[in-house]
């Protein structure tokens, strides 16, 4: 029987929950009340189907046609629905098409393939190049060559055991020595180090213990969404949230049978676009999870002329070093080289055979007697110089491989003849007439798709997981979706941002904070302010290092420091985590598989000594004297977030304060209040612990009490400041009715002598504060006075007016 949907068909705004062990359905439940009292119209649930055992997370999916028993089972998230639903609220799930966990313990797909090989019914779920490696799934499990482990490899039955690991054997083989025991399978455990230039399956970025899914397959579809459908329909699941469109063979054709599929219901996609970038038209989507609003409304708070003095401080304080991060671009294309040449040298080689059969097998003379170390060399030259994650559909080739790309390329072969080597790859990937249209058969349109899924690998691993740990000038820019070479955006920028997406997706999903955000919202925010006083946090960082602090490198010493003022007050252990990880995603003195203690050591003593000891009390006292503007980003931050255009997806805790670091920081289970949380109207006075939280809740319950001031029918309209300070007011009118105004750059403000006489032109009619009941403003209202409680202000119409 089909249930009631449990919510409106669009979110007002959703609230993200991490499910795992120790955060089950049932402790969301508890959680329901007071969410519901936020104002928030759906949870948003992090992978609920069966994963790894002990999964922080849930992204690594076992079984697509069970619930995760860890977190209640079924019966477990159909009670939360329930829950749910008396509290008025709905359920958003996020879903993981791209990839499995590589576990065939908990598997059974994958276990089955291991057994049976390419004969499997389930052989056509995994991404596997069975004409590699001698036709064996290569497995990087051994803490060794083989010869060192064979000792441990173990036939207990039908199965062969290593530690933790097994593995299902060969009919017939269980009882042949070792090594031709091992011969006989479709699989071939190896040391772990060869990942990296042997795999013959695709993986999550280049991560082995990832497996990609071939769900191009309507077949493999339908079987790892029947479940997820199944809620759907019968009004469990309201939404989906898409994880990692990108690496599908097909991302737009996969959208387009899931949303015939469900229904057509509301569904974001991951997709981190780069600046200038949008979301392919044709997607049947809302939009996506909300990385590139993330980007807009941290810019607004960026002082742009700030942020270009705090570089140059960086480099001179990272001097002699800055060769290896001093530039974004230059950053950028090294890392993209390492990557291409360390982490995804396997996949790198595979297009390499692919494009290499196309060139074999081709009419056209042009095309034959290519070298593979050419067509390899032309792949990584165009691949590095990709400035979005990948190409789409027909056309989108040719404005993404450009030819002044090509021609770049070009200039890494010495002998001009060889260098066609890239006219030939490129030839390829824009298709028979040149506009990416498919050509050269299924091996052509296998070719486009794996350099797609290759270059979106690369960019993510390249500058989200390499270059924003290399080029560290301001952290808080190192975001994703984030451009750290131009941090700020104007008021106007953002408001063409904002009238786009009112425009085009309404209904997008809007984030600040999320589970994968290197540093909470409210840690950025507190960062931004550094841009406002470059000069000034030169000179603690000079105190500081005069005192003796001094990092193992001048690089991750800046970062660290800007870590601890960011954060405030922190245990020193998860500063430290934080910062390892900083130092092994940089890879430039340690990484996580060639690490150096000698460094690591080091390290972990200056975080103790330095950041996290007696002198990171002066940057604790600098962030303190800065509380005020600190105070100013993060209420701005919260309430544009929370009125702009698209649907504001809350992270969770982050309706208070929240600072938090790279996960698994940003992962820990939050506490939640066990009754309603305060009531509509409540007002808190200025600087008291909560008030962000009655900021939050007062734009949250606008939105739910209003919802058509915000939704598809909606207008975004800039509203003007007038006066001496006019650049530092940034406030906008939705649909008429309620009006954002909220503080940009306050410590600049200051400094230039406070608002004075500038005034803020209100629409027509009577304006009452939400945030401090009993206010209320018409005309022309100095911004003095709306900001005469806190540095933000959220207006409603009232129904006085005509």
């Amino acid at each position: 029987m089909t249930a009631e949907r449990s919510g409106p068909a669009v979110p007002t705004a959703t609230y993200r929950l991490q499910m795992q062990p120790g955060f089950p359905f049932a402790a969301a439940a508890s959680a329901v009340p007071h969410l519901a009292s936020l104002g928030v119209s759906h949870l948003h649930l992090s992978p609920v189907l069966e994963a790894v055992p002990g999964s922080p997370h849930g992204y690594d999916v076992v079984d697509h046609a069970r619930v995760r028993d860890e977190l209640g089972g079924e019966q477990g998230l159909r009670a939360l629905a329930r829950t749910a639903r008396e509290h008025g609220l709905g359920l958003v799930v996020d879903i993981v098409p791209n990839h499995m966990a590589m576990a065939p313990r908990h598997n059974r797909a994958l276990w089955e393939v291991l057994r049976e090989g390419p004969t499997s019914p389930y052989a056509r779920w995994f991404d596997i190049d069975w004409e590699a490696q001698g036709g064996q799934l290569l497995l990087p499990v051994l803490g060794g060559p083989l010869g060192a482990e064979s000792a441990h490899l173990v036939v207990d039955g039908d199965v062969l055991r290593y530690h933790d690991h097994a593995f299902p054997l060969r009919e017939g083989t269980g009882k042949l020595p070792l090594t031709r025991l091992l011969d006989a399978q479709w699989y071939r455990p190896v040391w772990w180090r060869l990942a990296r230039t042997e795999l013959n399956y695709r993986r999550f970025f280049s991560i082995s213990e990832l497996i990609g899914v071939r769900v191009e397959d309507p077949e493999v579809f339908d079987a790892t969404h029947a479940k997820i459908l199944q809620l759907l329909r019968e009004g469990v699941v309201d939404g989906l949230r898409v994880d990692h469109p990108d690496g599908l063979a097909d991302p737009g054709g996969y959208l387009r049978r899931l949303h015939e599929a469900s229904g057509g219901r509301w569904t974001v996609v991951e997709k981190i676009l780069a600046d200038g970038e949008r979301l392919p038209a044709s997607w049947p989507v809302a939009g996506t999870t909300g990385y590139d609003a993330l980007r807009h409304v941290d810019g607004l708070f960026t002082d742009p002329a700030g942020a270009g003095e705090l570089l140059g401080h960086y480099r001179r304080f990272a001097a002699p070093q800055t060769d290896r991060g001093g530039d974004w671009d230059a950053t950028v294309r090294r890392a993209a080289y390492k990557v291409l040449t360390h982490e995804l040298a396997a996949e790198t080689e595979r297009l390499t055979r692919v494009v290499g059969r196309l060139c074999a097998a081709s009419p056209d003379p042009a095309l034959r007697d290519r070298a593979p170390w050419a067509l390899r060399t032309a792949l990584r030259e165009l691949l590095v110089r990709l400035r979005v994650y990948r190409p789409y559909a027909a056309g989108d080739a040719a404005r993404v491989v450009t030819e002044e790309a090509a021609g770049q390329a070009r200039h890494a072969f010495v002998v001009p003849e060889e260098g066609e080597a890239v006219d030939v790859v490129r030839g390829l990937l824009l298709g028979p007439d040149g506009d990416g249209a498919p050509g050269a058969g299924p091996d052509g349109a296998e070719f486009r798709a794996r350099f797609a899924q290759t270059a979106s690998a690369l960019r993510a691993k390249s500058v989200e997981d390499t270059a924003f740990y290399r080029y560290v000038p301001l952290l808080s820019a190192t975001e994703v979706g984030g451009d750290p070479s131009r941090p700020a955006v104007s008021p106007a920028g953002f408001h063409a941002y904002c009238a786009r997406v009112q425009r085009d997706w309404p209904a997008t999903g809007t984030v600040v904070s999320t589970h994968d955000t290197k540093r909470s919202a409210d840690v950025r925010a507190a960062l931004a302010v550094l841009t406002e006083c470059p000069g000034r946090w030169a000179d603690v960082l000079a105190e500081v290092s005069r005192d003796g602090a001094a990092g193992p490198d001048a690089q991750l010493a800046w970062a660290a420091w800007q870590t601890v003022f960011g954060l405030g007050p922190a245990d020193p252990e998860r500063v430290g985590q934080a910062l390892l990880k900083h130092a092994r995603e940089a890879g430039l003195y340690t990484s996580w598989t060639e690490r150096d203690p000698v460094y690591e050591e080091a390290l972990a003593a200056f975080v103790a000594a330095g950041p996290c000891g007696p002198p990171g009390g002066r940057v604790a006292a600098f962030r303190a004297a800065l509380a005020a503007h600190v105070r100013a980003n993060v209420l701005g931050t919260a309430l544009v977030h929370l009125t702009m255009p698209g649907v504001p997806d809350l992270y969770q805790g982050t309706e208070d304060e929240y600072r938090a670091l790279v996960d698994p920081d940003n992962r820990r289970p939050v506490r939640f209040p066990t009754g309603a949380h305060g009531e509509a109207g409540e007002a808190l006075e200025p600087g008291r612990s909560g008030e962000k939280t009655a900021v939050t809740a007062a734009a949250l319950r606008l939105r739910a009490r209003r919802p058509e001031v915000f939704g598809d029918t909606a207008t975004y309209a800039p509203l003007s400041a007038r006066g001496p300070a006019a650049a530092h007011c940034v406030a906008f009118a939705r649909s008429g009715a309620v009006v954002t105004a909220v503080t940009r750059l306050s410590l600049r403000l200051a400094e230039a002598g406070g608002w004075r006489d500038t005034r803020l032109v209100l629409p027509p009619g009577r304006w009452a504060d939400l945030l401090a009941p009993g206010r209320e403003f018409d005309g022309h209202a100095r911004v003095a006075d709306l900001f005469e409680p806190r540095p933000v202000v959220l207006l409603e119409r009232t129904a006085e007016t005509g």
